[in-house]
C-alpha cells in the first residue's frame, strides 16, 4: 500500500507543472450543417458555443475535453397537394457534445488536432392540417469524429476551422463545416 502512496504523490507531482500550463477556453461557433436522414439530406445553419480545457503534453502534444451546446436552421417542409393545408415539417433541434482532443503544435500560434466523443441531438417533426396540428420530437445518441486548426491571434483570442461528423441513431447523420472566435482563460 505504501508502494502506491509513493507511487501517487510522485505522479501528482509531475502534473503540477503540466496542470499551471493548462489553458481553459470559450468560444462561439457557426457554420454549414448538413444532415442525412435515411437517404434525404438538408442544409442549414449551425451556431453555438463550446468551452473546453487543455492539457500540454510532451514533445508540442496536448490533450484536452470539449463541451458543445449546439443549435441549427435546417428545416425541410412539404405540403399534400392532394389535401389543402396538410403540412409537415422536420426541424433539428439542440445539440450537445462532449470530446476529447488530441493534438499537436505547429510553430508558436497554431495547433492541429483530432477529436472523438459522444453526441446527442434532437429532431423535431410537426404535422399540421389546417386546422389541428401536432407535434413530436426524439433525441438521437451517437458519436462524433473530427479535425481542426486553431490559430492564435494574440495571446488570449484565437480563431478555428473544424470539420466534425455525428452519426445518431434512425440512420441520422450531420456533417459540420464550422469556424470560431475563441479567447483562452
Amino acid at each position: 500500500m505504501k508502494k502506491f502512496a509513493i507511487a501517487g504523490a510522485a505522479a501528482a507531482l509531475f502534473a503540477i507543472p503540466a496542470a499551471a500550463n493548462a489553458q481553459a477556453y470559450v468560444q462561439v461557433e457557426t457554420g454549414l450543417d448538413s444532415i442525412s436522414v435515411q437517404g434525404e439530406s438538408d442544409e442549414g445553419l449551425n451556431y453555438g458555443v463550446s468551452a473546453g480545457y487543455d492539457l500540454p503534453l510532451s514533445g508540442g502534444m496536448f490533450v484536452g475535453i470539449q463541451g458543445t451546446v449546439a443549435d441549427s436552421t435546417t428545416k425541410e417542409c412539404a405540403r399534400d397537394v392532394l389535401a389543402a393545408g396538410d403540412r409537415l415539417c422536420v426541424k433539428t433541434g439542440r445539440d450537445l457534445a462532449a470530446v476529447v482532443r488530441l493534438g499537436t503544435s505547429v510553430g508558436d500560434k497554431s495547433k492541429l488536432y483530432v477529436f472523438g466523443g459522444y453526441t446527442n441531438a434532437r429532431i423535431r417533426a410537426t404535422y399540421s392540417d389546417g386546422v389541428d396540428s401536432a407535434s413530436d420530437g426524439a433525441n438521437g445518441d451517437g458519436f462524433r469524429l473530427g479535425a481542426g486548426y486553431q490559430y492564435d491571434l494574440s495571446d488570449k483570442i484565437f480563431v478555428k476551422a473544424e470539420y466534425r461528423y455525428s452519426n445518431y441513431e434512425s440512420d441520422f447523420s450531420r456533417h459540420n463545416g464550422i469556424v470560431a472566435l475563441g479567447v483562452k482563460f
